[in-house]
């Protein structure tokens, strides 16, 4: 007589298939018997209150609603004609210069951040600290870069 084409682990592979099988249509069964057969249309219902949060509770009618003007109402963003066109031109304090590493950092009067400054931005000029500069800033590949650097009267 011959052998049986199936290995012992082909039957047991068979067998989990099988078990995993049953206790999923199991599971299955279990959740139809104990769903609710539909929900109202008012458990389904959501409300978002003037704050901007879900809620199940409708608002109050009896309450004043705030009026918001057509106008007020933007969607998406600001153009850039509408944006404030500020000075590209600032002016800040050099806070340190490394002459012999060719770089150093400005502080920016406007905004008090640290900005960083090339000996290749400087035009031929020679700086130190504590100079008043005028720059504009540019990003780098690091950060806010000041390019276009002068000495302020």
């Amino acid at each position: 007589m011959g052998k049986s084409q199936a290995s012992f682990g082909k039957k047991e592979n068979e067998k989990k298939r099988q078990k995993k099988k049953q206790e999923k249509e199991e599971r299955k069964e279990e959740r139809q018997a104990t769903a609710k057969s539909g929900q109202s249309l008012d458990e389904m219902l959501a409300y978002v209150d003037e704050d901007g949060n879900i809620s199940s509770t409708p608002p109050d009618p009896t309450r004043k609603k705030k009026e918001i003007k057509l106008e007020d109402v933007r969607i998406g963003a600001l153009k850039q004609e509408d944006q404030e066109q500020e000075d590209p031109i600032r002016k800040g304090t050099v806070t340190f210069f490394n002459d012999s590493k060719g770089y150093g950092f400005i502080k920016d009067q406007q905004t008090q951040e640290s900005v960083f400054v090339h000996v290749n931005s400087l035009g031929g000029i020679t700086i130190k600290e504590n100079d008043k500069v005028t720059f504009e800033v540019e990003m780098g590949q690091k950060g806010p870069s000041a390019v276009g650097v002068k000495k302020a009267e």
